[in-house]
């Protein structure tokens, strides 16, 4: 691991420790949950490649919802940043422009957040409702 790596670690476990300290639990757990996803979703291409899914909507309860984004905080772009650094750190290839859609919902089953990827080669946030799936 060469001595950014280790930074961009370092850094990201201060940013989840922050979130922590913020927001109880929640927002680490929904970090987890997303590179899980990705991580599952891992396909090994020839010649080693990994290829996962650039398209994750994460649909969160509404009181979860309001507490991540109550302060003003863009959270689908500290999903997408997060992601985007995990997936570097595993070299992962993304297999299109990656985005994350943060959406409220009333019928998340664990009544907090449930986290859903796919692959889309032209996807915007803010066309990524009305993609097909």
């Amino acid at each position: 691991m060469g001595a950014l790596s280790a930074l961009e670690e370092a850094l990201e476990n201060r940013w989840e420790a922050l979130w922590v300290r913020m927001f109880d639990k929640e927002p680490v757990e929904l970090l987890d949950a997303l590179h899980r996803e990705c991580d599952d979703k891992a396909v090994v291409c020839p010649a080693g490649r990994v290829l996962v899914p650039n398209a994750y909507e994460v649909e969160l309860a509404g009181p979860v919802h309001e507490e991540l984004t109550r302060r003003g905080s863009r959270v689908d772009q500290v999903l997408t940043d997060s992601l985007a650094r995990h997936a570097e750190r595993h070299g992962y290839e993304w297999a299109g422009p990656l985005t994350v859609h943060v959406t409220r919902s009333a019928d998340v089953p664990n009544g907090r957040y449930r986290v859903a990827s796919s692959v889309m080669t032209h996807v915007s946030a803010e066309g990524f409702q009305h993609a097909e799936r």
